[in-house]
């Protein structure tokens, strides 16, 4: 059987379906700080341990299919709501700052460190929408709370990381009910943020 490379993009391909999503797939700031600026924040571990990223994700960080990395998986959660499924892969060399930062975050946000640290680099953003054919579609779904059907799609967007030697690879994976009225560009409620 042939693989099927999948194909994530720069920008995401508008139309109807995208338009609520695109200030969140193509912003480059902080997701962590745009949610924390809405309500009440809260991060929530699912998992943190060795595992096997996915075919394309190895090719991503140009390491060997079938070889296991750090994998941390979370769920951003504003007002009780679970809005972003956040999927990161560490490969396990080269070893350095990052993975002894990785293994001690717990429930502490990545994003935090990856925008108050000035020795990260973020490469480009990737976007995708993905189906339940996806390997991450699944858990993504789990966590978000949405229902099982595969007509529903998932929007995502990843990107490199990079800190001296190592590269990590950060995708994130929103909920369908960020809509229209809680795109990016709406003012977001100054009280309590610093």
């Amino acid at each position: 059987m042939l693989s099927k490379r999948i194909v994530w993009r720069n920008k995401p391909l508008r139309n109807s379906e995208s338009t609520a999503f695109i200030p969140w797939l193509q912003d480059r700031g902080s997701l962590t700080a745009q949610l924390q600026a809405r309500g009440n924040f809260t991060l929530l571990l699912r998992h943190q341990n060795l595992d096997m990223p996915t075919r394309d994700e190895a090719r991503a960080l140009n390491i060997q299919p079938n070889t296991m990395a750090l994998i941390r998986e979370v769920v951003l959660i504003c007002d009780g709501a679970p809005l972003v499924f956040a999927h990161t892969v560490l490969p396990r060399r080269p070893r350095g700052s990052v993975t002894g930062w990785l293994a001690r975050m717990g429930n502490y946000s990545l994003g935090a460190l990856l925008f108050s640290h000035a020795g990260f680099k973020r490469g480009t953003i990737e976007c995708k929408r993905l189906n339940h054919h996806h390997k991450l579609y699944l858990s993504a779904r789990e966590a978000l709370h949405v229902k099982p059907d595969p007509r529903i799609h998932l929007w995502a967007r990843r990107s490199r990381f990079t800190f001296d030697t190592q590269t990590l690879l950060v995708t994130e994976i929103f909920s369908p009910v960020l809509d229209v009225n809680s795109q990016m560009n709406k003012p977001a409620p100054r009280a309590g943020v610093s």
